[in-house]
């Protein structure tokens, strides 16, 4: 056995793409490296108050041969000749137009700056209205096509992002040969791939927001689409019919691609899955155990055999997909839309009047300015977390709703908005805080709520991702509001560290995934225990969450009821 071969798993995120490179036998991490898209950066492309958030192909593709050549070079020459297999994961769902090619929209020069033509991101709600409409459309059919997603169809999902942008858009509309996942067209395009035919989709992506299931054939039939609108007809023929766990090799690194990186052809590419699902592999999941990546948003992930989970559908989770996380076992998936983004949210709003003031400041240096901002930016979520750590717990205390960003899960609604009650002129940013920290801690335990009145039940917890840890007063309100211990993950890069699994699965070099996961993994190294005097009072907090929740969905639906002009 060849002690010295290596693997390098590339993790994009909301923000930016990293690369790892691994010891195949280990796990040891011997270099990385992280590029922040620029165009992101600015916000190009985007508009919060539509909920438009698009990220444009080429700080992809800027990305990877960046992040790739800087952490091959740190590993140097012996590593780099070593490297058997690469393999990818994305956010998702974030979906991009594509040519007869398989180019993305976006990359063609009468497009560049079209944001309908770049990938929708995972957060993108403008298609809320084309995602109800499918709910709807779904219950005329003798064959529940929703049953394997949870029963209802989510506006950051795969079909309704395509037809609001064939709907909004005639251009992309008349160029658009078929419509891709990320984390399908990075292996595609490392494989050096030219058309869009031979794109091969990944169960993950397929299963969880594509419909695509092997109970009833694969994708829906034609006249499923069809007929709930005629724009979306030919689309179904032009997209995939076989699907691939992610432990399979989309192919070996092209030629280009090789030259561009200093490798060989004989270098394997894995089939591409969602960060999330590579992430609770690097993060060692196993059965009975909710494995929740904590980032801007969380996925939440667990797996069970095909024994304990019988013919069990679990009601408003984002899916339960065969071989989707592990293959030969059943993955599902929930999550919330925003998580650390609701944090991030409260330190801007809260920095919104000194960052103006800054701005007009005369008397400061320049460079000073910028630094007084960047220390700001970086201390206050810390800041905020220590003085909400030692304000005293009370039932009584504000309490929030966390759909700053929509409703993931239990049961999808984008249109959900967020709130807050008793609020006192009294209440200062530590107690808001508080409550937000609270709130996100409290849609986790309605998740875990969820999986086990189904029948799933969630014996544990782990934690991964930035948040889990950076964050101990986060991770210890959610031991406390979910009376169960949460371990945290030794690695910082779960998700990367899953691909690098991955890669050396597809590579060959081990016969399962679990195998790969049992050899490279990095175990636990925090846990956090539930506060046994915090519990009782947080159980009568989380029926305040409850109730405020349920106030904001009646609002929502008694304002649909109030006619227009009334």
């Amino acid at each position: 056995m060849n002690k010295e071969a290596y693997v390098a798993g590339v993790d994009y995120g909301t923000d930016s793409v990293r690369a790892i490179v691994v010891n195949a036998y280990s796990g040891e991490e011997v270099a990385s490296s992280v590029y922040y898209y620029p165009r992101w950066r600015d916000q190009l492309y985007c508009n919060a108050e539509l909920n438009q958030f698009r990220q444009h192909p080429q700080d992809y593709l800027d990305g990877l041969e960046s992040v790739l050549k800087e952490s091959l070079n740190a590993a140097g020459e012996k590593v780099r000749a070593s490297l058997v297999g690469i393999s990818i994961d994305t956010t998702g769902s974030s979906p991009v137009a594509v040519d007869a090619q398989g180019i993305p929209l976006a990359l063609l020069p009468e497009f560049a700056e079209n944001p309908n033509a770049m990938f929708v991101l995972w957060k993108d709600h403008t298609s809320v209205a084309e995602a109800a409409e499918i709910n709807a459309h779904a219950r005329k059919f003798p064959i529940d096509y929703l049953q394997y997603v949870g029963g209802i169809y989510s506006s950051e999902w795969f079909w309704a992002k395509l037809l609001h942008i064939l709907r909004v858009d005639e251009k992309v509309r008349a160029s658009c040969h078929s419509w891709v996942e990320h984390c399908d067209w990075i292996p595609f395009v490392l494989t050096g791939g030219k058309k869009a035919t031979d794109i091969k989709r990944g169960v993950c992506s397929a299963g969880h927001k594509a419909l695509w299931a092997q109970a009833f054939g694969g994708l829906p039939p034609e006249d499923f689409f069809t007929s709930l609108d005629p724009l979306l007809g030919g689309f179904r023929a032009r997209l995939f019919e076989d699907t691939y766990t992610a432990s399979e090799a989309a192919g070996n690194l092209s030629q280009e691609w090789a030259t561009r990186l200093g490798l060989s052809t004989n270098v394997t590419i894995g089939i591409g899955a969602f960060d999330a699902h590579m992430g609770a592999v690097g993060g060692q999941i196993a059965p009975g155990f909710l494995s929740k990546v904590m980032g801007t948003s969380t996925c939440d992930m667990m797996v069970a055999s095909y024994e304990e989970i019988g013919s069990t559908l679990v009601r408003g989770i984002c899916g339960q997909v065969d071989g989707s996380v592990i293959p030969g076992m059943v993955g599902l998936e929930a999550g919330q839309s925003a998580f650390g983004d609701t944090y991030a949210w409260f330190r801007d709003l809260l920095s919104w009047p000194l960052e103006k003031m800054l701005s007009n400041i005369s008397w400061m240096p320049a460079e000073a300015v910028e630094k007084l901002r960047t220390e700001m930016r970086a201390n206050m979520i810390r800041a905020l977390s220590e003085a909400a750590a030692g304000l005293p717990l009370r039932v009584d205390d504000p309490v929030a709703v966390d759909w700053l960003n929509g409703r993931r899960t239990p049961d999808a609604n984008q249109e959900l908005t967020a709130a807050m009650n008793g609020l006192k002129l009294g209440t200062g940013a530590p107690q808001m805080f508080k409550a937000w920290v609270e709130a996100t801690c409290f849609g986790a335990k309605a998740i875990v709520d969820r999986f086990n009145q189904e029948g799933v039940q969630v014996r544990g917890l782990i934690g991964l991702g930035g948040v889990a840890r950076k964050s101990p007063y986060v991770m210890q309100t959610m031991a406390n509001v979910m009376n169960m211990p949460i371990k945290i993950h030794r690695s910082e890069q779960t998700c990367a560290l899953g691909a690098a699994m991955f890669a050396a699965t597809a590579a060959g070099l081990y016969p399962r995934v679990e195998d790969a996961m049992n050899a490279m993994g990095q175990g636990f190294d925090i846990t956090y225990l539930p506060y046994a005097d915090a519990v009782g009072v947080y159980a009568k907090r989380y029926e305040r969450y409850r109730q405020l929740a349920s106030s904001v969905e009646g609002m929502l639906k008694s304002k649909k009821e109030i006619p227009v002009n009334a």
